[in-house]
Order: structure tokens, then C-alpha cells, then sequence
């Protein structure tokens, strides 16, 4: 794609997002270094550094014409842990944690690059959904629970049980009434400034009116987010501050490799699954493994000046899109406007309270929650709401990787066990679903010739999984824009998964809103069981657009007026 093709909105849509980006990087930084006493000053900035880094050359070298990257939730909780970890080993040493952090940057980044060149993008289409829906509704539960501390004005302990078991004594303190009702008004803001207008971003909207407010209480110092070093960032060796002599350099190496690697593969699965989301907006097809190279590249850059580790950011590729930016272009603008503001305002945001930053991000947090996977655990296979429970709470207590994991080796045990007992039962189960557009059935021949070109057969051989549901959205992309029907044959469909249930009603939706009308044959006893408990059939499709054969689904077709 030309980069100047769209120089306007890429610039409208750039700035925009570096609006929405701006309390998130500063936030984000924050948490990031919620484990060292008085340091949400460099948590800030490595916030806004790494945001601004990330985004830049990510954007100029990646696969995703309009992603928008930067710190992201999961990202931050294990640059967190990592943080912490090194504060407690390195006795209390600020050098050794930002080289620590700057050395897992740039772990992270050579990783993503691995993964781009050996082509490993392909895979995150094997991820059930129970196992991400769990770990992202673990993630938004860990940012809320850590964000509960600053929103009281109080310090946050480090681990999570810490977080839950210790809260009556931590509280017993004393919290700052002011910081809650200032970090309350923030979440008031956010929730409700849509509703006036959805052109002006309600986080900044936010910050602004929230930290104007804070400025007639005088709060405390420590419980701001001080001053920020102004000017361009400097690499960690050259770094103000940073003292290089008497480091552990073997103890800081081997602390950096494993969060490294667990950067390197949540980033991959965080930003591909912003990509996949981008290309449905506007309609596009991202290259994974040059997105992967170019989020390698952005991450060592933002960890060899000391930003926090990031990747592609949904919010902020949706508002990219929405607000006209269509190529890399935008992406960079988004990281040229956060380098005007560390140059500019930086003075301006040590005024910001540390409570209104924790109301922001409890939002995000909230959002991050699939509560339509949640809702939906009685309705779904058992074995999917299991999987779904159990890398929810390994995610929130024990830890991110792990959870993946386990989350995975479940998954593909039940997938394995349940092909096997279809097998048994008599259903012909492929491994890989097939998507036959081409060959008609021997029971199509009946179709009236007036509107056969209107109407378009998807035949579908084969279960509907986690593993196929990639290709189904590929080829239900692919109806002609003027079908007037689509009929999916589900004839050899003999299973269908959360992951495969909640594609289909995707596709659904869009055909529908597209104008389409959809019909249904020949549906098997477990899909239609499924079906039926998510309410597909027949509140989206109604059971007289569902056929027990095609040739009923033909004389249907002759009473239409299309």
C-alpha cells in the first residue's frame, strides 16, 4: 500500500490514537513499576518511551497496514513481575532493574524476530478460544486488583494472594479519600463522556478534568506521578541515572531470558489477534510473520532505550481505523506525536494523581474481561468452560505462560477425545475442516435456474474448531457482494466447539447486516444442540430458515421473491 496514499486521514487517525495512547503509555509505565517504591516517575516514562518507540518502528516494519502498537495489558503485568523481581534481587538497585528490563526488551524482540522468519505467525490460529478468553479475563482481573491499592492511595504488594489476603491490613493504614474520589470520578468520565460525544477520547477527557481537580486539593507528592525527564531518550548505557559498575551482568542476563520469551510469545498472540481485528475493519489481509519481524524490531528499539515491552493495541488500532488512518503512515505519526509530548508537556504530566492513572486503568482492565465467554459457561461443551476456568485462574495465580500451557495441552487432549468418540459414534471427522465452494453436491441439481446466480453454497465437511475457524472466516469473507442467500450445508459438520460456535455467529451477523439472508441444512445433533443453547437458532437464524434436507431447503428457495 502507497504510504501517501491516505496522508490525511493517516495523520487524523495517527494523532488521534496517540491522543488515546498518551494516559495509557503513562498508566501502563506506572504499573509496570508498581513494585519500586517512588518510581512512578520512570515508570512513566518508560511508558511513553516504549509506546512511542514500539509504535514507530513496528509500524514502519510490520505486516498490519493500520496497527497501532504499544504497551498492552498483559505485556505490562509481566514487565511488572519482572520489575519486581529485579528491585528484590538487586537489593533495592534502580540501574540494575532498567537494564534488567531493557535486557528482557530486547530478548523480546530478537524472539519475535525467530518467530517471524520461521514463520510461527500461522500457529495463533490453533488457540482455542476457552484458553484466550480465560487468560484475558485473568489479565483484566490482575490490572483491576492491582490498581485497587493506588485508587485508595495506598502502595500495592507485588503478588497476587498478597493482593487479596493482605487487603483488610493494608487498608487499616489509612486511605486517601481524596485519591479515591478523584480516581472515581475518572472511572464517572470514562464511562459516561461517550454518551456527549464519542469525537474526543473520555481517557484524556479524564485525566484532564481529573488532574485539574486534583490541583485544588494539594495532594501529596507521593501520591502524583512527579516529575519526568524532558528530551529524547537515551539508550540504557548512556542513560542519566544509570550506573554501569558493579552489576551483575550473568544474574541480570538470566533474569531477562524467560519474561523474554514470555514477552516475545504473549506480544506475537496479543498482536496478531489486533491484526486479524484490523483486516475485518477495513477489510484487509495483514502479513504475520513481517508483523512479527517488525514488533521484534520496535521491541528491542523501545528496550535499548529503556521503554517497556508492548505490542499491537486493539483499542488503539480501532480508533486508528475509525478516525481515517489506513497505512503505516498513522502508526507513526501516533509515535511522533508521543515524542512532541516527552519533549513538550513532560513537565505538565508530574501533576497528574496516581489515583486518576489507576481509574483509567481499571477501566481498561474491565474491558479486557470476556464476560460474553463468562456469561456463556453453562451454555458451552463442558470440556471448553473447564479449559476456560482453569486458565482463568492459573493466569490471575499462578502465572501467564503457565496458564497458556496448560490451558493448550487440555484443550487438544478434549479436541482428541471428543474427534475420538465421533469417530466411534459413526461420524466421518477430518482433522481439518474442508471448505468446498467449487464441486456441487449431488443434491443441489434442484436449485431454480432464475436465482441461482443470487445465491451462494458454502458447504462446510468436517468439524468446526478451534483449529479450522480461520479458514471458515476466510472463505465466509468471500461471499459475492451481490448473493441475496447464503445456505451453509452443515451436512458433515458432526462437532462444533466454543471456538467454532462463536466464529459462526460472527459470520452470521455480517452476512445479515450485509443484507444476506442465511439458511441452514442439515444440521447434526451436537451442532444443533449447540445452537440452540447460544440461542443462533432462533434468535438469529429462525427455524424456518433451517432445513432437515437440502431439497426442502429448494422448494423454500422457489417461494422467494429475489
Amino acid at each position: 500500500m502507497n504510504l501517501l496514499k491516505n496522508v490525511k486521514g493517516d495523520i487524523f487517525g495517527g494523532i488521534t490514537a496517540g491522543i488515546v495512547a498518551l494516559p495509557l503509555a503513562l498508566a501502563f509505565g506506572i504499573q509496570a513499576f508498581g513494585g519500586v517504591p517512588n518510581a512512578s516517575s520512570i515508570g512513566a516514562l518508560a511508558g511513553l518511551v516504549g509506546a512511542a518507540l514500539l509504535g514507530f518502528f513496528a509500524s514502519l516494519f510490520g505486516g498490519t497496514h493500520s496497527q497501532i502498537s504499544g504497551p498492552t495489558g498483559p505485556m505490562t503485568v509481566i514487565t511488572a513481575s519482572l520489575v519486581s523481581g529485579a528491585w528484590a534481587s538487586s537489593s533495592g538497585s534502580v540501574s540494575s532493574v532498567l537494564i534488567t528490563m531493557s535486557l528482557a526488551g530486547l530478548f523480546c524482540g530478537v524472539f519475535q524476530i525467530l518467530f517471524g522468519i520461521i514463520k510461527i505467525g500461522k500457529y495463533v490460529r490453533y488457540i482455542p478460544y476457552p484458553v484466550l478468553s480465560g487468560f484475558m479475563s485473568g489479565i483484566g482481573i490482575i490490572i483491576i486488583l492491582q490498581q485497587i491499592y493506588p485508587l485508595l492511595g495506598l502502595h500495592s504488594p507485588v503478588l497476587v494472594v498478597d493482593m487479596v489476603m493482605k487487603f483488610p491490613e493494608i487498608v487499616s493504614e489509612g486511605p486517601s479519600y481524596t485519591a479515591l474520589l478523584l480516581g472515581l470520578g475518572t472511572i464517572i468520565i470514562i464511562k459516561l463522556f461517550p454518551f456527549l460525544t464519542k469525537k474526543v477520547p473520555s481517557t484524556l477527557v479524564a485525566l484532564v478534568v481529573m488532574t485539574l481537580v486534583s490541583l485544588l486539593f494539594r495532594m501529596d507528592e507521593s501520591l502524583l506521578i512527579g516529575a519526568i525527564p524532558a528530551g529524547l531518550p537515551m539508550p540504557f548505557f548512556a542513560k542519566e541515572g544509570i550506573s554501569l559498575a558493579g552489576l551483575d551482568w550473568a544474574n541480570m542476563l538470566k533474569a531477562a531470558v524467560i519474561p523474554g520469551l514470555t514477552l516475545a510469545g504473549l506480544g506475537s498472540i496479543d498482536t496478531l489477534l489486533t491484526s486479524v481485528v484490523a483486516d475485518n475493519i477495513t477489510k484487509t489481509k495483514h502479513n504475520s510473520n513481517k508483523e512479527l519481524v517488525g514488533q521484534g524490531i520496535g521491541n528491542m528499539v523501545s528496550g535499548l532505550f529503556c521503554g517497556i515491552a508492548g505490542a499491537g493495541a486493539t483499542m488503539r488500532t480501532v480508533v486508528n481505523v475509525k478516525s481515517g488512518g489506513r497505512t503505516q503512515l498513522s502508526g507513526m505519526v501516533h509515535s511522533i506525536f508521543l515524542i512532541a509530548v516527552l519533549l513538550g508537556l513532560s513537565s505538565l504530566v508530574k501533576f497528574v494523581p496516581l489515583s486518576v492513572l489507576a481509574g483509567i486503568l481499571i477501566t481498561v482492565g474491565w474491558g479486557i474481561i470476556d464476560f460474553k465467554g463468562l456469561k456463556d459457561l453453562l451454555k458451552i461443551p463442558r470440556a471448553d468452560a473447564f479449559v476456560l476456568i482453569v486458565v482463568l485462574a492459573m493466569t490471575v495465580f499462578v502465572d501467564l505462560l503457565t496458564a497458556v500451557g496448560i490451558g493448550m495441552i487440555i484443550a487438544c487432549v478434549l479436541f482428541m477425545k471428543r474427534a475420538g468418540d465421533l469417530v466411534e459414534g459413526g461420524y466421518s471427522s477430518s482433522e481439518m475442516t474442508n471448505f468446498d465452494k467449487e464441486s456441487p453436491w449431488s443434491d443441489e441439481g434442484g436449485v431454480p435456474e432464475n436465482i441461482k446466480h443470487k445465491i451462494y453454497i458454502q458447504r462446510l465437511n468436517g468439524p468446526i474448531f478451534f483449529g479450522s475457524i480461520t479458514k471458515f472466516q476466510e472463505v465466509m469473507h468471500d461471499v459475492p457482494k451481490d448473493a441475496k442467500v447464503v445456505i451453509i450445508r452443515m451436512r458433515l459438520v458432526s462437532f462444533m466447539d466454543q471456538s467454532g460456535l462463536y466464529a459462526m455467529e460472527t459470520a452470521i451477523k455480517d452476512l445479515q447486516e450485509s443484507g444476506v439472508m442465511v439458511l441452514m441444512t442439515i444440521i447434526q445433533p451436537q451442532p444443533l444442540y449447540m445452537l440452540n443453547e447460544m440461542k443462533l437458532i432462533p434468535e438469529l437464524v429462525p427455524e424456518e430458515h433451517t432445513f432437515k434436507t437440502f431439497e426442502d431447503c429448494t422448494e423454500f428457495l422457489k417461494t422467494l421473491d429475489i
